[in-house]
């Protein structure tokens, strides 16, 4: 290999070194500034989402562009406010109905539970247990006291903790009410003034990038936006098959208010890690002591036939709205939920989606490009 080529190898490898360079420091960047600038980057998704309203209030119905600004947040201030008072006036109902009814059902799980476990079993199986420890060797009785011993001090203390941790996370989220308040108030007057010189912002900053990144950009931003009303499909998706999935089981045993219990059980499978099982597990241990066992064992078979369902269609609903491979996308939820715990589920598929769509840009074939030289 002659001089010259010696050369341009040396110059691909220093190009090589300076793209890790570039994203390792834009992944810092990006990692530091998130915290200290999230409430306009808030503002940003709020005045993309409401641009189009305001291209066609300012277009159409000419009028000036603030005023479209206003109207439009206070368009989404209203949709948003309402489902919030609807969700909590529900609730709010269905607790007082719950509160109504739960010291019966206490009385009543109680009986059941009294005379599910009678007082000659509990001797039953205190003698029978008694005698089996009697009949241990010394050291393996030694042994059981010492597991006893450390289970019920390791329950103790788990339950210690439980109760701080929960005391905690109230007091955390009473605290950041104020910050919540600050933040949304932000929010709303970054996204007026983004919304109102949109396009101004907009030309100012691609005025700044060369013409081909731009179009890279477009590419990429386009394929994020419809990678997100996708992702917002899959989840209105999901969430509709659970709540017919539901509704059909219940109506085919014959459980009243199925259909309101369905479209609740849905909106419910939101829930990150509870999900279905918020209705289902206390509905089956309910059903469960009071005896009725052909609904415990519906309401189970209905339960794991959810989950199954979900499980299986989940990465493929994802995949297809959001445009990715099911098998990716399994992957990505798998990666994210390992390094990231349930915060994973979102940053694994959204780590996917921006990969993707930098794929479709072909991104990846100018950066190529540039560390060759050519």
């Amino acid at each position: 290999m002659n001089i010259h080529n010696w050369q341009v190898r040396l110059f691909q490898i220093i190009r090589f070194l300076w793209v890790v360079l570039l994203v390792y420091v834009g992944v810092k960047v990006v990692l530091f500034a998130t915290p200290l600038l999230y409430p306009f980057l808030i503002s940003i998704l709020i005045a993309l989402a409401i641009n189009p309203l305001v291209n066609l209030l300012s277009n159409r119905a000419k009028f000036p562009r603030w005023l479209g600004v206003i109207i439009a947040l206070i368009l989404l201030l209203a949709i948003v406010v309402g489902a919030v008072t609807l969700v909590v006036t529900f609730t709010v109902i269905e607790i007082g109905n719950l509160t109504a009814k739960l010291p019966h059902t206490l009385n009543e799980l109680s009986g059941y539970v009294q005379s599910f476990i009678t007082q000659e079993t509990l001797n039953g199986i205190y003698n029978r247990i008694q005698f089996m420890y009697a009949q241990l060797d010394p050291s393996y009785q030694e042994t059981v006291k010492d597991t006893i011993g450390k289970t019920v001090s390791s329950i103790s203390q788990g339950s210690k903790q439980f109760a701080l941790n929960f005391l905690d996370a109230v007091k955390t989220l009473l605290l950041s009410l104020p910050n919540l308040a600050t933040v949304f108030v932000i929010s709303l007057m970054g996204a007026f003034f983004i919304s109102k010189d949109f396009y101004l912002w907009r030309n100012r900053f691609r005025r700044i990038l060369p013409q081909r990144v731009n179009s890279r950009m477009d590419t990429v931003i386009l394929d994020l936006r419809n990678a997100l009303v996708g992702f917002i499909k899959a989840q209105i998706t999901l969430v509709a098959i659970t709540a017919v999935i539901v509704i059909i089981g219940l109506l085919i045993m014959g459980v009243p208010y199925a259909v309101t219990i369905g479209l609740l059980t849905g909106v419910v499978d939101l829930l990150p890690y509870l999900g279905t099982g918020t209705i289902f597990v206390p509905w089956i241990v309910y059903m469960f002591f009071k005896g009725n066992y052909s609904l415990v064992i519906g309401l189970s078979i209905l339960y794991a036939v959810v989950l199954i369902v979900r499980q299986i269609i989940e990465p493929k609903v994802v995949a297809e709205n959001v445009g990715l491979d099911p098998l990716l996308t399994l992957v990505a939820l798998f990666i994210g939920y390992s390094l990231f715990g349930f915060l994973g589920l979102i940053v694994g598929p959204v780590s996917l989606v921006l990969i993707n769509a930098l794929f479709k840009a072909c991104v990846h074939k100018d950066v190529w490009l540039y560390i060759k030289g050519t």
